[in-house]
């Protein structure tokens, strides 16, 4: 049974949205548990993010989505309804680094995301131990630049075959196809550092220490055709000075890329996040 709808929508600002959206859940029988909303005032875009309990709502939620589609048209909104009853069934994307994956599996472990991790993909064996660990299958599809696309292929008929909803790239070392990343728009997410574009290439972290940098950083987004260009969904920063070594910054970086990649898988899973163009609006 779900016990919670959430309504994602935005629409031209025009008066009386929160009023028609929430006379829709309380002639329904609907509690409001959760109520976010925003007006963009340089484009007059209203957003807004509303949960509320099904437990005694009349619509069932099958028919919600037909049901609220009039109200929906009439304000000309762009709208998704979910139920926190389906869990997102989420696979993830990994090569050597194990730092990311470490720290998703964790918190997995302890019921942090309400999402599903029936596999892993990796284009190593690396880190076969610790999905063993976890008891989740491990699958290794080699890439190199002959077999690519056709790499790619299979882990799509694979990502198909398990009803995957959405893709983790947690320090996957690869860049994904065009082809790819259509398959599954706003729903592939990416963790990286936040040098970029100044410290490009090999040994960014060695080009940051050499230069001095005070500042370093890490960054979350949904992967877009533009490489780490995507929507951003959460970002931090850690401060540096003179004191620090290489390693230093290195270890800072890797607590910043897995506690920036959790943050942005738990706004996702929990529904929090709505994608405008090349922005994102995340209701914490």
């Amino acid at each position: 049974m779900e016990t919670v709808a959430v309504l994602l929508l935005t629409c031209p600002d025009q008066k009386g949205l929160v009023a028609k959206i929430s006379q829709f859940i309380y002639s329904n029988e609907g509690n409001i548990l959760d109520l976010n909303e925003h007006v963009d005032p340089e484009e007059e875009i209203f957003s807004i993010r509303v949960a509320w309990e099904m437990k005694h709502f009349n619509i069932p939620f099958s028919d919600l989505p037909g049901t609220f589609s009039s109200l929906a048209t009439s304000i000309g909104a762009n709208w998704e309804i979910y139920s926190t009853g389906q869990k997102m069934r989420t696979a993830i994307f990994v090569s050597k680094y194990d730092h990311c994956l470490q720290e998703i599996l964790w918190r997995y472990s302890i019921g942090e995301f309400p999402i599903e991790i029936p596999l892993i993909i990796s284009n190593h064996e690396t880190l076969q131990p610790l999905a063993d660990r976890y008891g989740i299958p491990y699958h290794i599809f080699p890439i190199t630049g002959d077999n690519k696309s056709t790499q790619e292929q299979k882990e799509l008929a694979l990502l198909e075959q398990q009803n995957i909803d959405n893709i983790i790239l947690a320090r996957y070392m690869q860049i994904l196809s065009p082809m790819f990343v259509q398959k599954y728009p706003n729903k592939i997410i990416n963790i990286h550092h936040s040098f970029l574009p100044a410290f490009r290439g090999a040994n960014p972290y060695k080009q940051a220490y050499i230069r001095g940098v005070k500042i370093i950083g890490a960054t979350s987004h949904y992967v877009t055709e533009e490489l780490d260009e995507g929507p951003i969904i959460a970002q931090d920063i850690a401060r540096i000075s003179h004191k620090d070594s290489l390693e230093d910054l290195k270890q800072k970086g890797r607590d910043l890329e897995r506690l920036v990649l959790a943050r942005a898988i738990n706004h996702h899973s929990n529904r929090r996040v709505l994608v405008r163009g090349r922005k994102t609006i995340v209701f914490e």
